[in-house]
């Protein structure tokens, strides 16, 4: 894994991404050693995943947003906030596709010019939120919240419920980046955060492979 004390520099030539003697492989998301470095500019991760996003070439694997079904004002405002952030910089998001939490989310992605994928548990597309891009009906009840842990490569937990602890307990199992956001389960391996700034600085670290997991 790169360090973490080196800066993250574009190279202005040909726009890719490195860390020290490191280049960024945005295919196959990991740091390939390279043989020259260039003297391009400092880039924070969010810049930095925002500026591989806006070229082809890019992996997209999503990130999963979970939250209740009943989600409250609070909850519902921040998953919307959430998915407003997360397509700003260019991540795809991937949720259950239905109402509250997920319905706030995906209005959030598709305001900010995003495709927001929804996980549905029933054979009906046509039970997806409004929001909702790109409908994927699997007919298998509840069993849906393993595709959409096993899918991501990061989960942001917003808000309680059954359905939400166990995707978080799956997410860990499998090694994903969990977070969680106020009013969210406790729950040991899980990076309980606060604000939205510091959801995206964490995802983008993992998703450039900057964090070890």
């Amino acid at each position: 894994m790169p360090s973490a004390d080196i800066a993250l520099v574009l190279d202005p030539a040909d726009g890719a991404l490195w860390h020290g003697d490191r280049r960024f492989d945005p295919w196959a998301l990991a740091w390939r050693a390279a043989s020259s470095r260039p003297a391009g500019s400092p880039v924070t991760p969010v810049d930095a995943a925002r500026h591989l996003f806006s070229r082809p070439g890019v992996r997209r694997v999503p990130v999963g947003v979970i939250g209740p079904r009943d989600a409250n004002a609070g909850e519902y405002r921040r998953a919307y906030e959430i998915g407003l952030a997360l397509a700003g910089i260019g991540f795809t998001v991937i949720c259950g596709g239905r109402a509250g939490a997920m319905e706030a989310v995906c209005k959030g992605v598709a305001e900010a010019g995003g495709q927001p994928i929804g996980i549905l548990p029933d054979h009906d597309w046509r039970e997806a939120n409004d929001h909702v891009a790109v409908p994927i009906a699997t007919g298998i009840g509840e069993a849906r919240n393993a595709i959409i842990a096993t899918a991501s490569f990061a989960l942001v937990a917003v808000g309680g419920g059954y359905g939400t602890l166990s995707e978080m307990a799956l997410g860990l199992r499998l090694g994903r980046l969990v977070i969680a956001m106020p009013g969210t389960f406790d729950v040991d391996g899980v990076v309980a955060l606060g604000t939205v700034p510091e959801v995206l600085d964490r995802l983008c670290r993992r998703y450039l492979a900057l964090d070890g997991g």
